[in-house]
């Protein structure tokens, strides 16, 4: 046993001999990508220290790049409020059933002008 084996903790690791994976929290991710951003410590130190993989940092720095780029897309002003497909559907119905009866009520109105002689209510 070196001297270097005694000062490494032993990770419990799973029956595959895979390590167990680690659940990260947005403020974790947020610090440990501000930190490897400074450049202060070494990346490698960094990663090593928050038991990650070049790729999961890869993945944070993508993340906070979408996450950015969605905040700043958003403009200024009031958000607008969007329907659910089955509150659309249903009001889409309403507004057909009343354009049908509409249609329905004009139809009836020409038919009683006809009647009228051309349908002055005036007299």
């Amino acid at each position: 046993m070196s001297v270097n084996d005694k000062n490494r903790s032993v990770e419990p690791s799973s029956p595959s001999g895979r390590k167990k994976r680690r659940f990260l929290s947005p403020e974790k991710k947020l610090q440990v990508f501000l930190e490897a951003q400074r450049a202060e410590t070494p990346v490698g130190e960094l990663l090593r220290r928050e038991g990650l993989y070049s790729t999961d940092l890869a993945r944070i720095q993508r993340m906070v790049k979408e996450g950015a780029l969605e905040r700043l897309a958003v403009r200024p002003g009031r958000a607008r409020k969007t329907v659910c497909q089955q509150d659309y559907d249903a009001l889409k119905h309403e507004l057909q059933e009343k354009e049908r009866v509409i249609a329905e009520m004009a139809v009836e109105l020409a038919i009683l002008r006809k009647k009228t002689n051309g349908g002055s209510w005036e007299r």
